[in-house]
């Protein structure tokens, strides 16, 4: 046995010698570097998870530990203690040898697989140098600081404990220097991504790292993983201690400075690998995107991003489209069909800086929302609620109508051509050949072509000259035009659709149905609030003029089976009877309990109450 096992070291020791490795540097680590938790090993009649050394269970302090190549100095002298060790002093004992265990681990990163993998490298016969430098960052400052500072001085420390017993200060005065370790944990991802990469491109890199694995029992991957969780490890151990301390201990004022200092370098090290994880983020969406330069930017912050189903203004119908939000900018983005490299073409990009968002009550398109921005102003449409919601919570400004002042200054809504039946500057109504739809580049009305028969330069169009309506015209450009007159008085029907319905007790679409009962039109109803007795008749919803009314008061509501999937009621008095077809059945109810009030003269729901009241007491 003994014989095979000298030939297999020999093998060893001639492999190594091949890459100049140092196979008894390699081999001093077998019996300090376990496969286990590099943490004390458990003495025979310890309590699982107990953290007294078998130095301390015995009543002894002071013991010959290796921390590398060289031998860490002694404690001066052994010292009997008692039995029973403070708790502070178990755990300060503790960080002692954790310490060392992890020096241990940072000479092995640093000294041999850097050292060796890096000999390797300047030969030219594994990876390029680079490529070492990347993988280890800058442990080598790391080991430094930890063996010829931070282990020192924690050493000495223990050794006077007895008439000095605190550590507090001594982590204060280092911690400081623990913000090395953001640049190393923000590197470690892409550390073992290389690794992993490399150890496929080249097999004699591949072959240099099992090599030293052998002797150092873990994974390059397992070792490099020990940096990032050791000020974790402190900040449990200093949490514990500062518990422990009684109240008078002359080191309480200084651990709980020294615990928030590590906590501070806790809290950077997660900002850093927050910041890694963000630019790995971000970079990628730019990939999907295909980006130019003036967008790419490091200092962009992605808040959302998702589908969207874009309103057309022209044809009345959606197509599917895609945002991205970012703490600048929104980019309106189209899916490519064909995705051979980027995912998506930037259709439009619109600074935050001037967005303004807000919701839309429409009833053919819920969960539609407007996104208003200095270069286009966009109309879109949710798959829910909650969706419509999350996208009005992000941190945009309030969305509020374009007021006055912004005319010509922000890319207005343009009003759908399927919500307006007439001009919405002169009333008469479109046709398809004499009387055509046009849209104002300043308000976003719908207007005819003598209505919209002006130019005007528009900021946000780069001052561009665009077709505007008569009332913008004046407004931006201060000339009264020749066809201007006074407007007339307006009649009982010149209400507009879009403001009574802002302000009314029910107002949906509706058909109303011919005396025959069998054709009809379909409209836009609305009761006013301000004008409860009357229903209002629309052609369309953005109507600036209802074709016809019907007073309310002296009706009665009369409920119908419902036919061929038609909810049916109708309003009568006397001879004059009025049928409604509703979308659904409860549409139906609520618009027969709102026209039933109405015509009783109740516009309001206290009023039905006190007219309740009054009857009981007569009663």
């Amino acid at each position: 046995m003994d014989a095979r096992h000298r030939a297999e070291q020999g093998n060893k020791q001639q492999q190594q010698g091949r890459r100049g490795l140092s196979f008894k540097c390699l081999s001093s680590f077998r019996h300090k570097i376990t496969e286990d938790n590099w943490r004390r090993q458990q003495e025979p009649g310890l309590e699982p998870g107990s953290k007294v050394s078998s130095a301390v269970r015995l009543g002894w302090v002071g013991a010959e530990v290796s921390a590398g190549p060289q031998q860490v100095p002694a404690c001066k002298g052994w010292s009997f203690l008692p039995m029973q060790e403070p708790e502070e002093k178990k755990i300060a004992l503790e960080l002692l040898e954790t310490e060392q265990a992890y020096v241990n681990r940072l000479h092995l990163l640093d000294q041999i697989f850097y050292t060796e993998l890096m000999k390797e490298a300047k030969n030219g016969k594994t990876v390029p140098e680079e490529v070492v430098k990347m993988i280890f960052s800058n442990i080598s400052s790391i080991y430094q600081f930890h063996s010829k500072f931070f282990l020192p001085e924690l050493q000495k420390r223990m050794e006077d404990w007895s008439c000095n017993p605190r550590i507090g200060d001594v982590i204060q005065k280092l911690a400081p220097f623990l913000k090395m370790y953001g640049e190393y944990v923000k590197n470690f991802d892409k550390a073992v991504e290389l690794i992993t990469v490399w150890s496929e491109k080249s097999p004699p890199f591949q072959e240099l790292i099992a090599d030293i694995q052998v002797c150092a029992n873990l994974t390059l991957q397992h070792h490099m993983l020990e940096p990032v969780q050791r000020i974790p490890r402190y900040e449990l151990l200093l949490k514990d201690y500062v518990r422990k301390l009684p109240p008078e201990s002359p080191d309480r004022d200084d651990a709980e400075k020294a615990l928030e200092m590590i906590f501070m370098v806790a809290k950077h090290s997660n900002a850093a690998i927050a910041e890694m994880k963000r630019l790995q983020n971000l970079w990628v969406v730019y990939q999907r995107l295909g980006l130019e330069d003036d967008i790419v930017d490091p200092s962009n912050e992605l808040i959302k991003e998702g589908p969207i189903q874009k309103i057309s203004t022209r044809n009345n119908s959606t197509s599917e489209k895609y945002l991205f939000l970012f703490n600048n900018m929104l980019l309106y983005c189209v899916p490519r069909v064909i995705q051979v490299g980027a995912e998506f073409q930037v259709h439009l990009r619109i600074n935050v800086d001037s967005m303004k968002v807000r919701e839309l009550n429409d009833t053919q398109f819920p969960n539609t929302f407007l996104v208003s921005g200095k270069q286009r102003t966009l109309e879109l449409q949710a798959r829910s609620e909650e969706e419509m919601n999350a996208w009005m919570k992000v941190p945009l400004s309030a969305g509020l109508p374009p007021q006055t002042e912004e005319l010509g200054r922000r890319a207005p809504q343009w009003v759908r051509d399927n919500l307006v039946s007439m001009c919405m500057r002169c009333r008469e109504p479109f046709n398809a050949i004499v009387r055509r739809r046009h849209h104002c580049r300043a308000c976003g009305y719908v207007v005819c072509a003598r209505c919209s028969d002006y130019r005007a330069e528009l900021q946000y169009d780069g001052n561009r000259l665009n077709r505007v309506c008569q009332e913008c015209y004046i407004f931006l450009m201060g000339h009264v035009v020749l066809e201007d007159r006074e407007e007339k008085h307006k009649g009982i029907l010149e209400k507009g659709a879009a403001e009574v319905s802002g302000r009314s007790l029910l107002c949906s679409s509706l058909q109303l149905l011919d005396k025959n009962g069998k054709g009809g039109t379909r409209g836009w109803f609305v009761i006013p609030q301000d004008d409860p007795l009357v229903l209002y008749i629309y052609a369309a919803p953005q109507d600036v003029r209802a074709h016809t009314s019907i007073p309310l008061l002296g009706y009665t509501v009369k409920d119908l089976p419902q036919e061929n999937s038609r909810h049916l009621f109708q309003l009568v008095q006397s001879r004059q009877v009025h049928t409604f077809v509703a979308d659904t059945e409860e549409l139906k109810r609520r618009w027969m309990s709102v026209m039933a009030r109405c015509a009783a003269g109740i516009t309001h729901p206290e009023e039905e109450e006190e007219d309740a009241e009054s009857c009981d007491e007569a009663e």
